[in-house]
């Protein structure tokens, strides 16, 4: 998932890319253990590089591979 690292997407967007919904996302975020955000005034923008590391973070190869908190 290579993507330009520098931009900046917002909510709906982000979730398109990591296959879930934006409310699914927005929950993540309320809870803290989503993808690392900026507030930029009202808008959350997450970096297609944090997005990335996010997902790899969760990479598993068996559904018994106990998860990782982050």
């Amino acid at each position: 998932m290579h993507l330009d690292s520098q931009r900046r997407v917002r909510t709906p967007e982000a979730a398109a890319i990591l296959g879930l919904s934006a409310s699914t996302l927005e929950k993540l975020r309320l809870r803290g253990n989503g993808p690392r955000y900026a507030k930029l005034g009202r808008v959350c923008a997450y970096s297609l590089q944090d997005l990335e590391a996010w997902a790899a973070a969760r990479s598993r190869n068996s559904t018994s591979e106990p998860q990782k908190d982050s």
